[in-house]
């Protein structure tokens, strides 16, 4: 048996025999790691089985693999063999960590949860942990090609003639890449500082919208009628823009009515506080009615509310405006804007 194996041919069959039988076994025990995952509350363990299973499956077959080489090959061919199967299990492992921050980001996910009122902790964790992974992953691969390159000994020699000229190549690459650099240190910078968050409510470009996905170089801002604008990183450190949501998703808004002098101010603003009081947008924070402004046609009001956030505020201030224009038309329709005009007497004959 042994004399039999000692080919390429009969690494091929030992390595399907392997592969076979690491399937079955793989199988058989994920089936039961599944049964127990789904009986329990944690959701951690279900997404290490959804994510890890298929990673976890090439390992089990890449290591029975390599245990029985020896008795498949010898010689070169077996450090050949060695060589191939190192580097299939470097991939494999830096495929395993990657999925392990997915499992990480659906463990965040579930705990920290940003469709709550009060979510300004939830949203500063997720725009950390959205960049952090990306920049686990990108380090992680790159990590694993090094290695698998670091295995062929022309390489490292290769290396060791790179390390010593590390300065001017370094130089060369920084300026050739300076921009690069410089959106992925913006990128960093952002994760920690957050001057932006998920699901933040901004401003930009003069458009109204929402932070929907925060990446190494771009951020995707959905406005509100559903279109994306693609902003790069670097613009939220070097321009101004407006954050409706820094500290807190709560805000006033604001509606103007123009009515004529003969208005009851004291009666609408008494109705303002019965339709606030009546709607479920309100915060219950700040009712305020207040002339802020004359003409010699109008009279300006400002009615002033709060809002837990931008999308209620906005919803509770049309609602406010045709309220109290419904108000003053039905109960007042004098104090309807008009404009006045002196006829002259008729002479009389």
């Amino acid at each position: 048996m042994l004399g039999l194996i000692k080919s390429w041919q009969g690494l091929i069959w030992l390595f399907g025999l392997a592969v076979v039988f690491g399937l079955i076994g793989h199988y058989f025990v994920f089936k039961i790691l599944l049964k127990i995952s789904r009986r329990t509350a944690s959701p951690v363990d279900n997404s290490f089985v959804n994510h890890c299973y298929r990673p976890l499956l090439w390992m089990v077959v890449l290591v029975v693999v390599r245990l029985l080489l020896p008795y498949s090959l010898e010689g070169d061919a077996l450090d050949t063999a060695k060589h191939i199967f190192s580097l299939a299990i470097i991939a494999v492992v830096c495929w395993l960590i990657i999925k392990s921050t997915y499992v990480l980001d659906d463990y965040i996910l579930n705990r920290f949860q940003v469709d709550r009122k009060d979510n300004l902790a939830a949203r500063k964790i997720h725009t950390q942990l959205g960049v952090l992974k990306r920049i686990v992953i990108v380090a992680v691969i790159i990590l694993a090609i090094g290695t698998m390159l670091m295995t062929f000994e022309k390489v490292r020699q290769l290396g060791t003639t790179i390390l010593a000229s590390a300065g001017i190549i370094g130089l060369i690459v920084g300026m050739a890449a300076q921009k690069t650099i410089g959106t992925f240190i913006a990128g960093i910078q952002l994760a920690f500082t957050q001057p932006i968050r998920i699901d933040d409510v901004v401003i930009v470009e003069n458009e109204w919208g929402r932070i929907e996905e925060i990446t190494l170089t771009y951020v995707v801002v959905k406005i509100w009628d559903l279109r994306r604008l693609i902003v790069p990183i670097t613009y939220f450190i070097e321009k101004p823009f407006q954050n409706w949501t820094r500290k807190t998703a709560d805000l006033l808004g604001t509606v103007f009515i123009y009515v004529d002098y003969s208005v009851p101010i004291e009666a609408v603003r008494q109705h303002l506080q019965s339709i606030l009081k009546e709607s479920e947008l309100w915060d219950g924070k700040v009712c305020v009615l207040q002339v802020t402004n004359t003409s010699e046609k109008t009279v300006e009001l400002r009615a002033l509310m709060s809002a837990p956030d931008a999308s209620a505020g906005w919803t509770l201030r049309c609602h406010v405006r045709e309220k109290l224009i419904e108000f003053i038309r039905q109960n007042y329709p004098q104090s309807l804007p008009k404009l006045r005009v002196d006829l002259p007497q008729p002479i009389k004959e």
